[in-house]
């Protein structure tokens, strides 16, 4: 009789057991919205900002998003038209306009993130991993009581994500089990963005934040100094196609300016590894790597670069590597795939010479 009945009640149970965990993924899976922190200059969104975009794309095929742009001024509202025809699967742009944005200081851009989640509770928030997200989302992640998930490389699953540890020699499967919102950055190398056809633009909807409620505790503590910058034609050595990189080996400052004439003949960025910054060679904005900017060229040129585990992590996905190194066993020749044992002060005075000027 006991056998029996514990049969049926065994048999009669057609709904599953589902666990606390099982649940929350599968309301995740079914409902997913996504705000996407985008930093502007001049008008117009960064183009790592739009990679954030696509990346968020990845997450689900109804995936709702929305842009959050903060600043003052003409310009502002420059970029907001701007974000909301910069890619067709943004469907709303939100803008707070208020002097206290005048700079991207991490601790109004954090009080505005947790402002905007309280009101749209979204389910993912997104920033590209450079100097712009990596200031603000840890700061706004602890705002919101979450444990962020940075430099993400790809997007399996809403809630399963891929990044790079030990310096980009192994990679890390990582699934998101917490509380909403999951904060995210992006490694902007990793998510290009496709050309946009006329037929595929849309026009996605302007809206302002209301900052009554904004109060004047959220400025903080830091204050802005200055903004220093170089002025160049030379392409953003984030974005591109041709990078020139010179190391230590050019010895000093003047001798580094044989990389800067290569560069302006190739129509190229110039980069530069943590020694030759460190050393006072070039500022260190143009330094690549892990601890500098993450590139991804179709052509990158090395003169002069060891290949350091650190230096690595930053241009090991460029399409086509060529290095130049009187060390015939240095280690950047083990990811290069056109390699040249000799004098960088050989080399370049004759590449300068028997190269085109550029069109």
């Amino acid at each position: 009789m006991a056998t029996s009945a514990i049969h049926r009640a065994f048999t009669k149970r057609t709904v599953p057991f589902l666990t606390s965990q099982s649940l929350f993924l599968s309301s995740i899976s079914r409902s997913v919205s996504t705000l996407v922190l985008a930093e502007h200059e001049g008008g117009s969104i960064k183009a790592p900002s739009v990679s954030a975009v696509a990346a968020a794309s990845f997450l689900s095929k109804d995936n709702s998003i929305s842009v959050l742009l903060a600043g003052s001024g003409p310009s502002l509202q420059e970029a907001a038209v701007h974000a909301a025809s910069c890619h067709p699967s943004v469907s709303q742009v939100l803008v707070a306009d208020s002097d206290k944005f005048s700079h991207p200081l991490a601790e109004p851009w954090a009080k505005l993130v947790h402002l905007v989640q309280q009101k749209g509770g979204y389910s993912h928030i997104m920033a590209p991993s450079g100097s712009f997200g990596k200031n603000i989302l840890p700061r706004a992640a602890a705002l919101l009581d979450v444990s962020p998930i940075t430099d993400i490389i790809e997007i399996s699953e809403s809630n399963l994500f891929v990044r790079p540890i030990y310096a980009g020699n192994a990679l890390c499967t990582v699934r998101y089990a917490g509380a909403n919102p999951c904060m995210l950055t992006i490694r902007s190398t990793s998510f290009p963005v496709p050309p946009i056809s006329a037929d595929s633009k849309s026009e996605a909807s302007i809206s302002q934040v209301d900052l009554s409620t904004f109060g004047e505790d959220a400025v903080g503590k830091s204050r802005y100094v200055k903004l220093t910058s170089q002025e160049t034609e030379r392409p953003d050595l984030g974005n591109a196609r041709v990078v020139v990189t010179g190391g230590r080996a050019l010895k000093s400052a003047e001798n580094f300016k044989m990389i800067e004439k290569l560069a302006e003949k190739l129509g190229a960025a110039v980069g530069a590894t943590r020694a030759a910054v460190d050393a006072g060679f070039v500022p260190n904005d143009l330094q690549v790597g892990q601890t500098g900017k993450i590139v991804a060229p179709e052509l990158y040129m090395a003169f002069g670069v060891s290949g350091a585990i650190q230096h690595l992590a930053g241009m090991r996905d460029s399409k086509v590597i060529v290095a130049v190194n009187k060390d015939a066993d240095a280690p950047i020749f083990q990811v290069a795939d056109y390699g040249l044992v000799g004098d960088l002060f050989e080399v370049i005075p004759e590449l300068l010479e028997k190269m085109p000027e550029k069109k």
